[in-house]
């Protein structure tokens, strides 16, 4: 399977990145055709922002299966879900300042300062605008070593995104908390412990393959 993500890498790329903008043209589909229901600016803000937290974890699911099939064919995708997670963040502000607030900037100064979910939310993509800003490969190889160390902002980043939507679900914690699990499961495989116990086993079978 591997081999194929390996040899058709062009097309692949090209069929997640048209697949990831299908989220948009729902989004467009849906202002167009008037059926967000009747608040549709709460509408696109709510959904612009749950694309940012799927591609958030889908960006930080790479590091899973690079482990589980013993392969660095998947990080070759990391970069363009990285950067859809900024695009769909990018949405989400952009519908909360444009239509929620009327590009009233006084009142979204104040929202930051006194609405905690506003205040981390707004943090988080601050800390992803220096992502996204530096994704590139002339960006990693002018900052060496120092670029692997601010691309662990991500995991700040994602803290940040739980807390706004664990603060403002306020009491119905059901689907926040699922997210809190997927988030976690997603940081085991970062354990030296866990990435160790994976590798042992993964070698076993394909020595026990080799002898079989």
């Amino acid at each position: 399977m591997v081999n194929v993500f390996k040899k058709n890498r062009i097309a692949i790329k090209v069929l997640v990145f048209l697949l990831a903008l299908l989220p948009l043209v729902s989004l467009v589909q849906g202002v167009l055709q008037d059926s967000l229901g009747p608040d549709p600016a709460k509408a696109l803000s709510h959904i612009s922002g749950e694309w940012a937290l799927y591609f958030l974890m889908f960006t930080l699911g790479i590091t899973p299966l690079r482990l589980l099939t013993h392969s660095s064919e998947w990080v070759h995708y990391r970069r363009m879900l990285g950067l859809f997670t900024f695009f769909y963040a990018l949405i989400h502000l952009l519908v909360y300042c444009l239509f929620l607030l009327a590009l009233q900037w006084q009142d979204l100064w104040m929202d930051i300062l006194e609405r905690p979910y506003i205040t981390v939310g707004f943090l988080a993509w601050l800390c992803l605008l220096p992502l996204t800003v530096t994704s590139t490969n002339k960006w990693q190889r002018k900052l060496g070593r120092q670029w692997s160390r601010l691309h662990q902002l991500i995991y700040i980043v994602s803290a940040l995104v739980l807390l706004h939507i664990i603060w403002q679900a306020r009491s119905d914690l059901f689907e926040p908390l699922i997210y809190v699990a997927i988030f976690f499961l997603l940081m085991l495989f970062r354990l030296p412990l866990v990435k160790r116990k994976i590798n042992r086993a993964i070698k076993t079978r394909a020595k026990n393959k080799r002898n079989a």
